[in-house]
């Protein structure tokens, strides 16, 4: 079984993709059974959607390879802390697991429901992995846009 950091890593190679088409640079992948199952990565600009979140195109993808709705032997990793639209799609696809690598104290979940847990009752939430790298490539985004 490959490691959180490993797969981080991936999410961060999409989230990469995003930062060379000057979209908010998060990348997120779900794997189920050490296998990826789908990628995605932040699209808002491009598709002019508010919605197209790595997170949200990711479980749409992993939604459609699986011909079901739900993930609970899942894991989500994704680059950035969910925000709280994507907290809720994680919370009806009913996945397993949540690894994020930054915090975001500004856009995060946590900044709209506090100490509550948007998340489905049986997921496990893990934060900070490889969080200065995921950091990093948000901080050189939002530098390089500011100029």
């Amino acid at each position: 079984m490959k490691s959180d950091e490993f797969y981080m890593k991936l999410a961060l190679q999409e989230a990469e993709k995003a930062y060379n088409i000057e979209e908010v640079p998060i990348g997120a992948i779900v794997v189920m059974q050490d296998k990826i199952i789908a990628k995605g990565y932040n699209q808002v600009e491009l598709l002019n959607d508010c919605t197209a979140h790595a997170e949200i195109l990711a479980l749409t993808t992993a939604f459609q390879h699986l011909g079901s709705k739900y993930l609970p032997d899942a894991t989500l990793y994704v680059t950035v802390e969910p925000c709280l639209m994507c907290s809720g799609a994680l919370y009806w696809s009913k996945i397993g697991r949540i690894v994020f690598g930054a915090y975001d104290e500004k856009n995060s979940y946590r900044k709209s429901t506090g100490a509550n847990n948007p998340f489905h009752p049986k997921t496990e939430i893990v934060g900070g992995i490889l969080e200065e790298d995921c950091s990093i490539l948000m901080k050189t985004f939002f530098q390089k846009l500011r100029g």
